[in-house]
């Protein structure tokens, strides 16, 4: 940017800090806005414009996200661009911002079916779950409760399920018209979730302490939808 244009910024600095900030502020930008400026001198008149710097995107490919699935990892924003039209000079003033989109490679991951729920106490069990955490950590439903804090979901609940189609650390939404709409996580496995499996069909027991916890039996449920948001850890 030239001595004259800086001058000029300089002097009529409220004048285009207003203009910008009235663009920036309230979350619209203009295609294109034009504030003349007039030096005190009155040896020269200028015309600047404003306008938008469109922002690029990029695509990140993750296999751990399911086919049908795309997320916006970071949101785009335009930027803006000051335009001394007396000497042909453009000068970058907000620089944009890339947006950034995750689009799953994955297999598509949406089910319906079966849920029953067990509690860490049944006959047999000792609390402790198949699978390790993402840290490598043993996980104990007595100890350790039915929820786990994922790094990226936050709280989520406990499921066993057929590890040999949903791993470890498979994060699942799952939609129940007995127990509504929540994010569970894949930490457990059972005979009864890899037959079904093996043959066919969708099973999955919901973790509870125990198996004399209110809403246990409400979990069963023969018509739930699973809709995979993470394959494993």
């Amino acid at each position: 940017m030239n001595t004259y244009l800086l001058g000029l910024i300089s002097k009529w600095g409220t004048i285009l800090l207003t203009s910008v900030t009235g663009i920036v502020g309230s979350g619209q930008l203009f295609s294109e806005e034009t504030t003349k400026v007039e030096n005190t001198n009155q040896t020269k008149n200028a015309s600047a414009v404003i306008t938008e710097v469109a922002y690029d995107t990029e695509k990140r490919y993750n296999s751990k996200l399911p086919s049908n699935i795309t997320k916006v990892m970071q949101e785009g924003k335009k930027g803006l661009a000051f335009t001394d039209n007396q000497n042909n000079e453009v000068e970058t003033i907000v620089e944009p911002v890339k947006e950034i989109i995750e689009v799953g490679t994955g297999g598509q991951g949406e089910y319906t079916g079966k849920m029953t729920g067990y509690g860490a106490d049944c006959a047999g069990c000792s609390g402790t779950v198949s699978c390790k955490t993402k840290s490598g950590r043993t996980w104990n439903l007595l100890k350790d409760g039915t929820s786990y804090n994922d790094d990226e979901y936050g709280q989520t609940r406990i499921l066993a399920a057929a590890l040999t189609k949903f791993p470890c650390g498979t994060i699942i939404k799952v939609d129940s018209s007995t127990l509504g709409t929540f994010n569970a996580i894949v930490l457990d496995t059972g005979g009864a979730m890899r037959k079904a499996w093996n043959n066919g069909t969708v099973l999955m027991d919901l973790a509870f302490t125990s198996e004399t916890s209110e809403g246990i039996h409400n979990s069963t449920n023969s018509n739930v939808k699973y809709s995979v948001q993470r394959w494993g850890w």
